[in-house]
């Protein structure tokens, strides 16, 4: 089986300001929690950005996130009822999930491969593509500076339902997170807009990477406020679910 896991799940909240100190405590108490809860393969919690710059000034402090890798269906069923899915959603003013099938993955994350290596199969819905990247810190400055257009480019690309910014750490660790309407979108703007193509062409010469991971997922579902992920309403979407296809 390759260590594909059959599901992985992205559960991003929304707080208040006020809910701020809180979100921090969480933070830095319980990455070894969600590691240790049953039937979690791999899993990091996230601190996001709002999507317009995905730079270091793009935080944003009142959304938070956890991705987790699952050892089945019946296990993810359960993070709502553990320690680390109660906490979070005691702080929380609204959240939302969304459920995952692994397409493709390259790369490693913390020395490891976690969504294994799948091999894709036939999607007529919506897909989210992962980028994460650890920088060389030598390296940054030329990084942040080739991040605007290929930031402007994707709020303008023909498919783009949501994208937002995550990270473990303010620098250095850094990713993406865009969920488009079908995988046609989400390949166009990846190999034929000139902006992306061109961050694509410079990314080995530049070698702004120590670390690096690009997947790709089915979206089997999106259960809650889809509004905490930025989701763009389109024709017949009132912007929230309750369980049933994204």
């Amino acid at each position: 089986m390759n260590g594909v896991p059959e599901l992985v799940t992205l559960h991003v909240w929304r707080i208040g300001r006020s809910g701020l100190p809180g979100a921090l405590a969480r933070m830095a108490a319980h990455p070894a929690r969600l590691r240790r809860t049953a039937g979690v393969r791999f899993g990091k919690l996230l601190g996001t950005g709002t999507g317009t710059g995905f730079g270091p000034g793009d935080a944003d402090l009142t959304r938070w996130a956890a991705l987790a890798a699952w050892d089945s269906p019946a296990h993810a069923a359960g993070f709502d009822d553990s320690p680390v899915g109660r906490s979070w959603a005691r702080l929380a003013r609204s959240s939302v999930r969304l459920d995952l099938r692994p397409l493709t993955s390259r790369g490693e994350w913390s020395g490891r491969r976690p969504f294994g290596e799948p091999t894709g199969g036939r999607v007529d819905g919506p897909v989210l593509a992962l980028t994460r990247a650890r920088l060389r810190p030598r390296r940054a400055v030329t990084f942040w500076r080739a991040v605007p257009p290929v930031a402007a480019a994707l709020h303008a690309a023909p498919g783009l339902l949501a994208r937002f910014g995550v990270g473990e750490a303010p620098l250095g660790w850094q990713g993406t997170v865009s969920v488009w309407r079908a995988p046609a979108d989400l390949v166009a703007f990846a190999y034929r807009h000139p902006e992306h193509r061109a961050a694509i062409t410079r990314t080995p010469t530049e070698g702004w990477y120590a670390e690096e991971l690009f997947a790709r997922f089915e979206v089997r579902d999106v259960v809650g406020d889809r509004s905490v992920l930025g989701w763009v309403a389109e024709d017949g979407d009132a912007g929230t679910a309750r369980g049933g296809r994204a």
